[in-house]
C-alpha cells in the first residue's frame, strides 16, 4: 500500500489505484498507475458517509467489505495481479491506518469475512 502523492519506486510493481475518484492535484503521468479499479473502490455514498473519521471505522470496514464482495470481478482480477507479482494499492488518503486500502489488503490476505454478513 502505497499514497498516490509518494513517489513509485521500482519495487512497487504493480500500481493499482483503488480510490474512485483520482487524487487531487496529481498528474497521470507523475502518479505512474497501472490499473486504476474504481468499481471496487467505496461507494460514493460510503465515502462520503465515513468522511475518514476514525470514530466510524468498525462500521465502514463491515459495510466496505460487504461492497467488494459485490463486486467479484475486480476482486478477481486484483488476486490475479497479485498472483503474478507484486502489486501496490494505491491510495489519496492521509491517513495511512484508516482508509479503503487497508480494508481491500485485508480482503486480499483473508483477514476478513470471505462474503457479504448474513442479514
Amino acid at each position: 500500500m502505497k499514497r498516490a502523492y509518494d513517489s513509485p519506486a521500482a519495487g512497487d510493481g504493480t500500481r493499482i489505484l483503488v480510490d474512485r475518484l483520482w487524487p487531487r492535484g496529481l498528474r497521470k503521468e507523475d502518479a505512474a498507475i497501472d490499473h486504476w479499479l474504481k468499481d471496487i473502490a467505496p461507494s460514493t455514498d460510503l465515502r462520503k458517509w465515513f468522511a475518514h473519521d476514525p470514530a466510524r471505522w468498525q462500521a465502514f470496514r463491515q459495510r466496505y467489505t460487504d461492497e467488494i464482495h459485490q463486486h467479484p470481478e475486480q476482486l478477481d482480477e486484483l488476486r490475479a495481479c497479485a498472483r503474478s507479482g507484486r502489486i501496490t494499492l494505491v491510495f489519496a488518503a492521509h491517513d495511512e491506518a484508516h482508509n479503503n486500502a487497508v480494508v481491500l489488503r485485508e480482503v486480499l490476505l483473508g483477514r476478513v469475512g470471505s462474503g457479504p454478513a448474513s442479514a
